[in-house]
């Protein structure tokens, strides 16, 4: 009877656990179509109002279908505005903070994670206490810092800030502690310098990560607006944001030509995630972020 009575309470109990997953499964994906449906809504929107004519929109700006659908907004944005040189500015700039974030963030990860010097936790504490401080209490000193260098309106304004990620030190230091000591300890044995070992065991190891900090970098790069639009003063050294904002007080109303200008400034962004979104999600798992 005992027998019996348990194989009825575990039968119970996995249909119950059943129910339940099926039950948050369901609150999931609703969660999940319902934040989905938030984002895209509006990004489709613009992306068909900038296929219509720019008198249909002066007319009804929140209709979607028309019967006269045209090019004519993407072909003023790239005769009317610099929108090519800010393709290429952004793009340097945005390659250029990857290569050198990647290479100092994992120096200094790596550090932090193999090498036993004094005040290295007093160290890691004043790193990791950086994900703390907004952007915005640094613009200041920073301008001054910059300023002094003489490194306005160059690219190296906006590299050099981007490759102080205490992001990135987290990711690779996180996953750098992973790498088993013993490992470590047998290359140092066999008389591998740090340098080599950084070089031919960590860094290959760590590939999700590069990954990870390179898209999320480059992303965060394309995307900043706030530091460009201060040291960038000239229209042809803009970025795709900065330029953007100023499309507003030189077309006027035309509503078209400014949401084409911001769907080809967002193109760039949406190949980096289609082509690159397993070694996110890989680098993510993988450096224990939640």
């Amino acid at each position: 009877m005992t027998t019996l009575t348990q194989h009825a309470q575990r039968r119970e109990t996995s249909k119950a656990d059943k129910l339940g997953s099926k039950a948050f499964n369901r609150l999931a994906a609703t969660c999940l179509t319902l934040s989905a449906l938030i984002w895209l809504v509006p990004f489709a929107w613009s992306v068909i109002t900038s296929f219509r004519p720019a008198e249909e929109i002066t007319a009804n700006p929140v209709a979607i279908w028309s019967d006269n659908y045209t090019f004519d907004a993407y072909t003023s944005a790239f005769k009317l505005n610099s929108i090519g040189w800010w393709y290429l500015n952004s793009f340097l700039i945005s390659t250029l903070a990857v290569v050198f974030t990647v290479v100092v963030c994992s120096l200094i990860a790596f550090g932090l994670a193999h090498l036993r010097f004094k005040g290295k936790g007093a160290l890691t504490v004043l790193i990791l206490a950086g994900l703390m401080v907004p952007m915005e209490a640094l613009v200041l000193p920073q301008f001054i810092e910059f300023r002094s260098l003489g490194l306005l309106g160059t690219y190296w304004a906006l590299i050099l800030p981007a490759t102080a990620s205490p992001v990135a030190v987290f990711v690779f230091r996180s996953f750098l502690k992973g790498i088993p000591e013993p490992l470590i300890e047998a290359a140092r044995i066999d008389g591998a310098s740090w340098w080599r070992i950084y070089r031919q065991i960590c860094m290959p190891l760590c590939r999700p990560a590069v990954s990870a900090v390179a898209i999320f970098t480059f992303i965060t790069t394309w995307n900043a607006f706030l530091w460009p639009l201060l040291v960038l003063t000239q229209t042809k050294s803009q970025t795709i944001p900065v330029g953007l904002s100023g499309l507003l007080g030189a077309t006027g109303v035309n509503q078209a030509e400014v949401l084409a200008s911001a769907v080809l400034g967002l193109l760039p962004l949406l190949v980096v995630f289609l082509v690159a979104q397993r070694q996110i999600v890989q680098g993510v798992a993988s450096t224990g972020i939640k």
